[in-house]
């Protein structure tokens, strides 16, 4: 039975935080925006170069020695963390720069400008709005959002100049780094390596394109740019401005996320975790602001095609974790309700008594 696309609609005095971090007379946050009233809550540790590096070139390499290697890095990664970070990915660095620019300029645009782009339901292949899903955040975060499905069709907001050109080549090449990782999650998993883009119909797999924008905060030890969660996707590449606050939880302990220059980051999303029966989990991370300076981050989450059913790996599957549900639903479920950890992950999770 169809389920009906969760509609959003906005407050009619829906503003950008963006306009609010720029007004002369903000000296402390809204009530609205107090995510916490404990300051620690938001403290993390320096992980002292802990995170893993996967170095790209030797996981594509010709030489089957330093493939096989580079392939258990990836095991390792996925499966102590969730999250590592991707070098020698030959992804430009003028491109990933010129990428957060373009999304600067769509940020930079007036208030009005930017309402065309609006959207009405969480699958509008353009949307932009403020916090996650303002219209059942009980607490605003400090954020705003423009969202693309960039793939298989693509979809672009029609201002600024430019911008379109710039993020089809960058979703392009961004799509097939993740293709060869896929390739070496499968092979790290014990399967053919096509097997998630054949199984997954990967060729009409869903890619969307979040850019996220934290402004400067007065408090920031009060509010919250993006709460603890976890992504639906299989995998995210995240690339940002230079500026920190992105968190991940490890062992559950909360870590900073310092970058290697010209890195991408990687996280493993939900469905990996579906897919490989929970041998691979999902993993939490968070966005803190700061009172100094804005942070562009943009999150390129990388799934199914919307009508496919993802269930564990049937080699894997004894005892059998998780069940299926259409990748369509499940985004629906997560994008049209308050966004909470992993709650969306607990519905498809069997319970054991």
């Amino acid at each position: 039975m169809a389920t009906a696309t969760p509609n959003l609609p906005q407050p009619p005095n829906f503003t950008c935080v963006k306009s609010l971090s720029e007004s002369s007379a903000l000296t402390s946050i809204p009530s609205t925006y107090t995510f916490t009233t404990d300051p620690n809550q938001l403290l993390a540790f320096d992980p002292q170069h802990s995170i893993p590096i996967i170095d790209f070139s030797l996981l594509t390499s010709g030489d089957a020695d330093q493939r096989s290697r580079a392939i258990q890095d990836l095991d390792q990664a996925c499966l102590e963390w969730g999250f590592f970070m991707l070098i020698n990915h030959g992804v430009p660095e003028s491109l990933m720069t010129g990428m957060i620019e373009a999304c600067r300029g769509f940020f930079d645009l007036r208030e009005e400008e930017k309402r065309e782009f609006q959207g009405t339901h969480v699958l509008s292949p353009i949307r932009c709005g403020t916090s996650f899903n303002a219209t059942v955040d009980q607490i605003l975060f400090w954020r705003d959002f423009l969202k693309l499905f960039v793939h298989p069709q693509f979809h672009s907001p029609s201002k600024p100049a430019g911008f379109s050109e710039v993020c089809l080549e960058y979703t392009q090449r961004i799509r097939k780094v993740v293709g060869e990782l896929l390739k070496g999650i499968s092979k790290s998993l014990g399967l053919e390596e096509w097997y998630i883009d054949k199984a997954m119909n990967m060729d009409s797999g869903l890619q969307i394109l979040t850019a996220n924008l934290y402004p400067p905060c007065p408090q920031p030890e009060y509010a919250m740019g993006m709460p603890p969660h976890s992504d639906h996707s299989f995998l995210t590449m995240l690339i940002q401005n230079g500026i920190g606050g992105l968190q991940v939880q490890h062992k559950g302990q909360w870590f900073d996320v310092n970058p290697i220059p010209n890195s991408i980051l990687v996280n493993t999303g939900d469905h990996l975790e579906v897919l490989s029966n929970g041998k691979y989990k999902s993993v939490l991370h968070r966005a803190v602001v700061n009172n100094k300076t804005t942070r562009i981050s943009l999150a390129l989450s990388h799934g199914p095609s919307l009508d496919t059913v993802v269930e564990p790996v049937p080699e894997l599957s004894h005892p059998l974790t998780y069940v299926g549900m259409a990748y369509r639903e499940y985004l629906e479920l997560q994008q049209g309700n308050k966004l909470d950890g992993k709650t969306s992950l607990d519905r498809v999770r069997i319970r054991t008594m």
